[in-house]
């Protein structure tokens, strides 16, 4: 059994116990799991007729609506010995959950998100943003109480807490507001149901919403749903081309690039990234703030990536770039960058004057094991960005403003700009250590097979599976 797999099975078994507790005194909340289904049938059973009652209690949660239906969607019991599963059931029985501090169980949560993602292998690391970055991130964005706030790749609910957590904490909010804040405040949406599930027992266990779970199973790039959020702060999922997967009568499968038709976008492409971009801008409510991680594919691709660029500096103001440097994700072979950007009303004239940009990533180096980013790291960042008043900025070594002209004259509308120089090009003793050099060069590799994926795919060719050994 993987740790993703113990993992969820802890959040099932987890879930069942603290709905037990809320029944008891002094909560006496009314039970919102059927009798026979509850934690109390699992205590009363061991051996083979225990793995029997956990497999069912599972197969008909997963049908049933709201934050249960959530949870337990497609559940299915990973642990094969009835005597570990009674071991395990024991152990969480010994603890009174609901008790603890809210801060002490989400923390606790979290940290097993965090080992899960270091699973390389289970790709569990392309659904956890490193949390020093949401922090920062989240720390210049500043959400403010009634601001309602999306996640349309949610991943394991990293942007959705920690902004929950910026405003209980930054604000004297009153028992409306903090009510508002648990139960109306935050959504989210994911293609993959374990992920989904992981997310909903995060934000529960930090005390996020009721019966209905604020996070939803889907794909969020196929249609517009009409609602509209004062902020969206996301990472969409790494993987530059959106596909399907179709199995012909013979039972061989092949991949199909998937193209979203949509009005609300104004360039149709299968760039996963680029279509993720255009979705959160109709997400958006007229001067509406977001703040999205891209690959540098975007900053630089031609065609609709082109046109995608056009009409933001023209329809948003495109305001910030931060380019991150590499060795910050569990997904290794990924350039990315954050871009802040404010949708605005319809106007003649185009709404971004200056985008700022700031470079973390020349001559920095970043292990996720040796050097693992910091809160410290983007201090700087922070301080240049100015939340108290963005457009009372200064420029620094690392932070340069570019002016609308002189973007959209640059070739394709580009906004793949670096300065400064790379001194390890300059001088040899000024290379990185040698484990970090290596991790550079693999997550250069890795991103360079993953544009020989993406081309063979388009030619309708399936690739060898490449690897680096």
């Amino acid at each position: 059994m993987s740790y993703g797999d113990y993992l969820e099975q802890l959040t099932y078994l987890l879930f069942l116990k603290m709905a037990d507790e809320q029944t008891k005194p002094p909560i006496n909340k009314p039970s919102t799991i059927p009798k026979g289904l509850d934690w109390q049938s699992l205590q009363q059973e061991k051996g083979p007729e225990l793995e029997e009652q956990y497999r069912h209690i599972l197969e008909s949660l997963g049908k049933g609506p709201g934050m249960l239906g959530v949870i337990f969607r497609k559940s299915q019991n990973r642990i094969q010995d009835p005597a570990k599963l009674k071991r395990l059931i024991d152990l969480i029985n010994g603890e009174i959950w609901i008790g603890l501090d809210i801060d002490i169980k989400g923390a606790i949560y979290e940290g097993l998100l965090e080992k899960n993602a270091e699973d390389v292998k289970g790709g569990a690391g392309q659904y956890f943003t490193p949390r020093p970055l949401i922090k920062a991130i989240v720390e210049v964005i500043r959400p403010r109480p009634g601001e309602t706030i999306y996640d349309p790749a949610c991943g394991t609910g990293g942007f959705l807490l920690a902004a929950y957590d910026y405003v209980e904490k930054k604000y004297p909010i009153d028992k409306e507001q903090k009510k508002a804040l648990r139960f109306e405040t935050l959504g989210g949406k994911d293609v993959v149901d374990g992920v989904v599930r992981l997310c909903a027992i995060n934000l529960f266990l930090h005390g996020i919403g009721g019966e209905e779970s604020p996070i939803e199973v889907g794909d969020s790039l196929i249609s517009d749903t009409g609602k509209r959020y004062k902020l969206v702060l996301t990472n969409p999922p790494f993987g530059k081309k959106s596909s399907i997967t179709i199995t012909n009568g013979d039972g061989k499968a092949d991949k199909e690039s998937l193209t979203y038709n949509r009005q609300d976008f104004s360039a149709t492409t299968s760039n996963k990234q680029l279509n993720f971009l255009q979705h959160v801008k109709t997400l958006l409510e007229i001067n509406g703030r977001a703040a999205v991680v891209v690959p540098d594919n975007v900053l630089f691709e031609g065609g609709a990536g082109e046109t995608v660029r056009r009409k933001f500096l023209q329809e948003c103001d495109v305001h910030t770039l931060l380019r991150l440097p590499t060795g910050v994700f569990y997904a290794q072979g990924v350039k990315a960058n954050v871009l802040f950007f404010d949708k605005k009303p319809a106007s003649d004239r185009p709404w971004t004057e200056k985008l700022w940009i700031y470079d973390l990533r020349t001559n920095k180096h970043f292990t996720l094991k040796t050097n693992p980013l910091k809160l410290d790291d983007l201090q700087d960042f922070i301080k240049c960005y100015n939340p108290e008043n963005r457009h009372q900025r200064e420029e620094s070594e690392r932070f340069k403003a570019f002016s609308y002209e002189e973007l959209v004259k640059r070739d394709k509308a580009s906004l793949d700009i670096f300065w400064l120089k790379d001194e390890s090009l300059e001088d040899s003793d000024n290379l990185p250590a040698p484990e970090v050099l290596a991790a550079e060069i693999v997550e250069s590799l890795e991103t360079a097979l993953g544009e020989f994926r993406a081309i063979y795919e388009e030619l309708g060719e399936k690739p060898a599976e490449a690897k680096l050994s």
